[in-house]
């Protein structure tokens, strides 16, 4: 599959290396020669220097044999116009990455559709709803949905009390219960971990299940008996991310505080708010943050453009009594070192959240949609299973399964199962599966997904 990228920056590169290690071929326009130079010594791509919303440039990058332009660059009217030429070039999957809100309006007089966009991508309101997941779930580090929300994954790091520590995993629960969950994966510091049922896990693993989301705060009252309450969220930031989320918050029976260190951005987010409390300060200053009330009911989200910012105002806020520490972290390469080294609960990556939105235009016919995750080298894919696949009577126990991909949850006539190794797979099933990136070839092969993006 061909495919055209505009923007090298992190955002661009990281989802140009993704499609790089699936095979594609991908050139890259960027109008900054050392960008494109960075992103040629990454990953083996051409590269075009120029203008993206250049039809000029798009045409010396042959823009008419692309399968699907990503325009990512900063600028939206960049984006909004290369993937207008791009339509007109015959391209037909485009993608822009808008960071505008006033262009999501319903009022809006010009629809993106109508200018060419097939996708926008808004990193934003993403990420605030990852956040938002974590919040309304105390105890969770990562959530994310599962089969249009009938089933969640959720990720829990094991405290002492925690009764997934009490032996292999086939015996520290009722049948009943381990019926009803599918353990996914777990992460050990950096080593990933592919539970079976003689797995035995240690405190401080994250652990990430699959179950009913009805049953997740059961699961989460069991499994993290000692999880805290939230009474009180402080985001420290009132930029777009800051005050996107504090919009979903005021939805909880939370208090909810923003630090903003810009007076007028402070006036703004006071008054756009209807519950939310904003004060004019620096979350790194500690006086501050001592008079705001830094509780052990309180959660903390650094959401600041300055990741050194996000990163010291968590230590600070923990150091201060904080029981979850969270923090949108711009540069990709820190994410997993935050995560595995537990400087803050949990760091969020803009990168992440953008290439989610973008990966399932790239994958085969019949998966439904993909996602990264923060705290696994993995993904999470949907994909239904169509009528021509082979051995799909057998029961699960007996397909030849990558060693590292489980199948996390099924729906099958508006049903949702928890695969057992005894269940057979039957036409149209929709499946949900986790699989580290050295396995989702092999698992998109014996489901016949093809390569390529949907029609």
């Amino acid at each position: 599959m061909r495919i055209v990228i505009i923007g090298a920056g992190s955002a661009g590169r990281h989802l140009m290396h993704r499609l790089c290690l699936e095979g594609h071929d991908v050139i890259m326009i960027d109008r900054d020669q050392s960008r494109l130079d960075a992103a040629a010594a990454q990953d083996d791509i051409l590269t075009v220097l120029g203008e993206g919303a250049s039809p000029t440039t798009l045409e010396e990058a042959e823009i008419h044999k692309a399968d699907l332009l990503a325009a990512v660059t900063n600028a939206d009217e960049v984006n909004v116009l290369a993937c207008l030429y791009a339509r007109q070039a015959g391209v037909k999957h485009r993608v822009a990455r808008i960071s505008d809100q006033a262009h999501f309006d319903p009022r809006s007089r010009l629809p993106l559709s109508e200018a060419g966009v097939s996708l926008v991508v808004n990193k934003t309101q993403t990420i605030a709803q990852e956040l938002f997941n974590i919040l309304r779930l105390p105890g969770t580090i990562e959530v994310i949905e599962l089969l249009g929300g009938r089933a969640e994954a959720v990720g829990v790091k094991l405290g002492l009390e925690s009764p997934l520590l009490r032996g292999p995993l086939a015996t520290v629960a009722s049948p009943e219960r381990l019926a009803g969950m599918r353990v996914l994966a777990a992460m050990r510091g950096d080593e990933l971990i592919v539970p079976d049922g003689n797995t035995t896990f240690l405190v401080g693993d994250d652990v990430y299940t699959a179950l009913p989301a009805d049953g997740v705060n059961d699961y989460l009252d069991w499994a993290s008996p000692s999880r805290p309450g939230f009474s009180k969220v402080l985001i420290g930031g009132g930029g777009d991310l800051g005050l996107a989320l504090a919009r979903m918050l005021e939805t909880l029976p939370l208090q909810v505080v923003i630090m903003e260190s810009e007076a007028a951005r402070a006036e703004y987010c006071s008054a756009t708010l209807d519950k939310t409390l904003v004060m004019h300060g620096d979350a790194l200053d500690e006086e501050m943050l001592e008079e705001v009330g830094i509780t052990e009911g309180t959660a903390f989200v650094a959401s600041t453009g300055s990741d050194e910012h996000n990163i010291i105002s968590c230590l600070l806020a923990e150091r201060l009594g904080a029981s979850l520490t969270l923090a949108q972290i711009g540069k990709l390469e820190y994410v997993s070192i935050i995560n595995a080294q537990s400087l803050v609960d949990r760091a969020v990556s803009p990168q992440i959240a953008m290439t989610n939105a973008i990966l399932h235009f790239v994958r085969g016919r019949n998966i439904d949609s993909v996602t990264l995750l923060h705290g696994l080298p993995g993904e999470l894919i949907e994909l239904t299973v169509p009528a021509a696949c082979k051995g799909i009577t057998a029961p699960i126990k007996s397909l030849t399964l990558p060693k590292r991909a489980v199948i996390a949850a099924i729906e099958r006539d508006g049903e949702l199962l928890i695969p057992t190794g005894d269940l057979k797979l039957m036409p149209g099933d929709r499946l949900a599966a986790f699989a580290h990136p050295s396995a989702l070839r092999k698992l998109a092969s014996i489901f016949h997904a093809p390569g390529r993006p949907r029609e």
